[in-house]
């Protein structure tokens, strides 16, 4: 593997969030740590690249991160301590109903609920209500290692209403559009049909986190993140060697515990030799969930929304109505893609300039498709955008697309272009990739899960990879 650090007590394969909060937690407990990633650039999911002209930054899978804010990992962490900052936008979420006619996610609660009519003392009681405790909230929902639960009230009051379907709660707890499409927009990025249990949960905890970190932006990029974690790494006397694509668990240099942020598709591929069989078909059950399709575009300036409102907001879920978003992803869930897809826009420039050059923006945008879907979905995207913002497609400098195979290609983990490690169903979430209290473990004592398709699950909060360091700690001292 080369001439560098080769007497370790850890290795950690891949280097995306949470691999990287893994090696650092180890680093902190005083363990020699090396941190091997096969591409040429450390990250996984938070690289920043300049895809489409000189100048303009995008990021190329994760963008927005109100999960690290709330995470207990990144908290206890305190990355600007190593030269992250995170920048907020005006209106942390924008949802257009109807050109010219929006509803909006504020940080502020009343305001809110001012834009939801009948609706909006049910929004600010529940999801207000959630987002006033938001540190609790995430300790509970986000640390599925805490015995017992650290905050049980939060959690259970989130369980109680986040299991039920979108479309139920759409049609028993809500009365009119506005609050129907901002929850469907949000539960969406479960990237599940909203008739399935629990998928209100994920509208839920991205809504109330709106209200009580925001949906922030690292400045310069998401690689921000994934360099500051290096950098604590390396002060701690950890090394990261990029460029080391791990085929056999066999050929590392030796090591007490060897941590893998890799999906069971992949654990298989360098590990399935050293599991029993039955642990081995389970991992091979393991599915993965629909793909996604993504174009990042440079413009010669803001995108014209019909309604000025947009303009200030960091992300737009651009779908029109609750029904629309409905229909979207049950497409996608049925294997078909959409005609009018379920978009989700960020305009990073919003909360960070330096994304572009003066003048210019830089605009993220994917929506979902089957999984391995080859379905170019370039035009139905920006038709979308259209739609809301006439003349969008006549300020685009350039434009950079990313199918499944490309999103897979560039990020391994990423298979089928399931950016997630997996569906996030409720089958899924419950054994995530096995029913264990302690899935990140695996039968040979010295091998260790820490990838999203793990508990927690998906998401920028690097809370798989402190659970599966925290397990080693435990049971390896």
């Amino acid at each position: 593997m080369g001439a560098a650090m080769t007497d370790v007590d850890a290795v950690v394969v891949g280097s995306g969030p949470n691999g990287l909060v893994a090696a650092v937690t180890l680093a902190e407990a005083g363990w020699r740590v090396l941190v091997l990633e096969a591409a040429d650039q450390v990250g996984g999911g938070l690289r920043t690249e300049e895809l489409t002209l000189p100048g303009f930054r995008h990021d190329v899978c994760s963008s927005v991160h109100p999960l690290a804010i709330a995470s207990p990992a990144f908290r206890a962490l305190g990355l600007e301590r190593d030269g992250l900052r995170l920048a907020q936008p005006a209106i942390p979420l924008g949802h257009p109903l109807a050109p010219g006619r929006s509803v909006l996610l504020h940080r502020d609660v009343a305001e809110t609920a001012a834009g939801l009519g009948r609706d909006g003392r049910t929004w600010a009681r529940v999801v207000g209500g959630l987002g006033r405790r938001w540190e609790r909230l995430a300790d509970g929902v986000l640390d599925p290692l805490a015995r017992p639960p650290r905050a049980p009230l939060e959690t259970l009051a989130f369980g109680a209403a986040g299991i039920w379907p979108t479309t139920a709660v759409n049609r028993f707890a809500f009365r009119d559009e506005p609050a129907r499409a901002l929850l469907a927009g949000l539960a969406a990025d479960a990237t599940l049909d909203l008739a399935e249990p629990m998928t209100t949960g994920i509208g839920l905890l991205l809504g109330a986190l709106g209200h009580g970190v925001g949906w922030p932006v690292a400045v310069g990029g998401s690689q921000a993140i994934a360099d500051a974690l290096v950098a604590r790494l390396r002060s701690l006397g950890g090394e990261v060697r990029t460029g080391e694509r791990v085929t056999s668990v066999d050929r590392l240099p030796s090591a007490k515990a060897v941590l893998l942020d890799l999906t069971p598709r992949q654990v298989l591929a360098v590990a399935g030799e050293r599991f029993p069989d039955r642990y081995r078909r389970r991992l091979e059950r393991w599915r993965y969930g629909a793909g996604v399709f993504k174009v990042d575009w440079a413009l010669d300036g803001p995108v014209p929304w019909v309604d000025p409102a947009l303009a200030r907001a960091g992300t737009v879920h651009v779908v029109g109505t609750a029904a629309e978003a409905v229909a979207a992803e049950r497409a996608v869930a049925r294997g078909r893609v959409a005609a009018r897809p379920y978009v989700l826009v960020v305009q990073a420039g919003v909360a960070d300039p330096s994304r572009a050059p003066a003048g210019k923006h830089a605009l993220w945008g994917y929506c979902h498709v089957p999984h391995g879907s080859t379905t170019d979905m370039t035009g139905a995207i920006e038709a979308q955008v259209e739609r809301f913002a006439p003349g969008f497609r006549d300020r685009v400098l350039a434009r950079h697309v990313m199918g499944p195979a490309a999103m897979e290609a560039h990020n391994a983990n990423e298979i089928g272009g399931d950016i997630a490690g997996g569906s996030s169903d409720w089958r899924q979430l419950a054994a995530r990739p096995v029913l264990s209290l302690t899935p990140w473990a695996t039968p040979d004592p010295a091998l260790f899960l820490c990838s999203s398709s793990t508990l927690p699950g998906g998401g920028v909060h690097g809370m798989c990879g402190r659970s599966a360091a925290r397990v080693v700690l435990h049971r390896l001292g």
